[in-house]
């Protein structure tokens, strides 16, 4: 998955679920910055991010890390 759709799937997540990147952050116990960088594609997450996300946001990791292209075959 590419970094820039890993981020934009965590921002709607984080969204829909209520959180500000900062309030993220905070529930994570992360910094504000790392949750930015994830979010604009510019830093990858460690796989214990990524999990911390998911629990912290109430998805299953792999509906976080989830491929969703629909393509006409």
């Amino acid at each position: 998955m590419g970094d820039a759709r890993l981020g934009n799937r965590i921002r709607a997540f984080r969204k829909l679920k209520g959180y500000t990147q900062q309030s993220l952050a905070e529930e994570m116990g992360v910094s504000l910055a790392l949750v930015g960088s994830v979010e604009r594609g510019t830093k990858v997450p460690s796989e214990r991010v990524l999990r911390k996300i998911a629990n912290t946001l109430q998805v299953e990791l792999e509906e976080l890390c989830a491929i969703t292209d629909k393509k006409d075959s």
